[in-house]
């Protein structure tokens, strides 16, 4: 494992946790020279010191992706130290759940749902697109959510914008075939991830859940809490509750450790045991 990642230069915005974070240590791990981009630039500062005290080869540059010119600067900056841009993750991005009841409450959520979530991964595609054209081969990585596969209540502005990701991601492939690989991951619910922080109602989250939000939320929460069946968090088990980020993570790995000639477009990665229904 790691044959195809060891050399690659690997761009990834929201760097500074969650997803993000881990992708810059594996793939670090794995002899990719990272550049790694957050609005947090305390927290992203901590993921380079720490990359780089592991032998990790990492730039790190604030940067707000629903600012063209910031995401250009990350790309700018990783050709110029490192001479390439093999690999571009627009992995940014936030989850304000919410009811169109909510709205007043929601709105300026909402507003930067969109921009990130949608102008976000628009303009780490655009600042990525002419130098892999130029360079004759790139890989443009985006991450969108099971939310993008339907609309449900609770989610409809941020369902949404996931099923914009999808539409970019495959129109890029679409238009770019043969000269840059796309792949769009669809992350299930992962519950210790940092986006459930945005959520402006946390009743919304039942429209993941449809007709199993009675019987898997409670025992979800009770299994956080440490008062459930903990054994349902070793993923060895069958009825592996809630999907751990490193699973994530190692699926972008996954996606990136190919053969150029080998493009794996759409994955999805899900605990065996969980109930959501999208």
């Amino acid at each position: 494992m790691g044959e195809h990642i060891k050399g690659k230069v690997i761009a990834v915005t929201g760097a500074a946790r969650g997803f993000g974070r881990l992708i810059c240590e594996k793939a670090a791990a794995m002899g990719a020279r990272i550049a790694a981009a957050d609005i947090d630039e305390a927290e992203l500062t901590a993921v380079a010191s720490a990359v780089a005290a592991s032998g990790g080869s990492i730039i790190a540059r604030r940067a707000d992706v629903t600012a063209l010119q910031d995401t250009k600067a990350l790309v700018e900056a990783a050709v110029t130290e490192f001479g390439a841009l093999d690999v571009m993750i627009n992995n940014a991005g936030v989850m304000p759940l919410a009811f169109f009841a909510d709205h007043a409450a929601a709105e300026r959520a909402w507003d930067r749902c969109i921009d990130i979530n949608i102008k976000g991964t628009l303009n780490g595609i655009i600042a990525a697109h002419d130098q892999m054209i130029a360079q004759g081969r790139g890989h443009v990585i985006n991450l969108s959510s099971i939310y993008g596969n339907y609309p449900v209540v609770g989610a409809g502005v941020y369902g949404a914008t996931k099923a914009a990701v999808n539409f970019l991601s495959h129109a890029l492939r679409v238009e770019s075939q043969g000269r840059i690989k796309v792949t769009t991951i669809r992350p299930t619910g992962v519950p210790a991830t940092n986006l459930s922080s945005g959520i402006v109602n946390m009743d919304a989250v039942v429209g993941i859940l449809g007709q199993k939000a009675q019987t898997y939320l409670p025992e979800l929460q009770a299994v956080a809490s440490g008062q459930g069946n903990g054994a349902r968090l070793d993923p060895n088990r069958m009825d592996y509750i809630a999907l751990d980020p490193t699973f994530i993570a190692d699926a972008v790995i996954h996606a990136i450790d190919q053969p150029w000639g080998v493009s794996l477009s759409d994955i999805t990665v899900r605990a065996s045991g969980d109930e959501y229904i999208l």
